[in-house]
């Protein structure tokens, strides 16, 4: 099991970038054939996207001694948050980072005023749609078209 002892949760920096796009690969990579190529480019973006990311979404990432081993962006407009590209590397999967990530990015928006965060998932990401609702999100029921496939949306109130 790996220790978040060894964990920092921070915001994304200059120079995290190439550190992201991968923690994003090794996440959804596995999902990829899942995925249309279009939904899939969109999920793990390019160098391009993720720069524009950085400069529209609050982006934290959580760094160990082996590196960025997670990640997670949030915005908010209009006084609701919106969560977007949340990934753990597979290594890490069940020692709590999520959760840690997830509660660090809640904060974060809760600290600017919102009191309503979403999310969009997908179906292949089974794992990921029990972990939010295990958070306390709950699935709305507005679905959209993401490059054909469905988005599901998920929604949480805020204390």
């Amino acid at each position: 099991m790996k220790n978040l002892g060894e964990i920092l949760i921070r915001p994304a920096e200059p120079g995290d970038e190439a550190a992201i796009l991968l923690c994003l690969n090794q996440a959804f990579g596995p999902y990829e054939a899942e995925y249309t190529p279009a939904a899939y480019a969109d999920t793990v973006p390019s160098e391009a996207a993720l720069a524009e990311r950085l400069q529209r979404m609050h982006v934290l990432v959580a760094s160990s001694p082996e590196g960025i081993v997670g990640t997670v962006a949030g915005a908010m407009t209009d006084g609701e948050g919106h969560l977007r590209g949340m990934a753990i590397i597979p290594e890490w999967r069940g020692s709590g980072l999520a959760a840690s990530l997830l509660a660090a990015i809640e904060k974060w928006l809760k600290d600017r005023g919102c009191r309503r965060v979403m999310l969009d998932t997908m179906l292949p990401l089974q794992t990921a749609i029990k972990f939010y609702e295990k958070n306390g999100y709950r699935r709305s029921r507005r679905i959209e078209d993401f490059f054909g496939m469905p988005l599901l949306e998920y929604v949480k109130e805020l204390d």
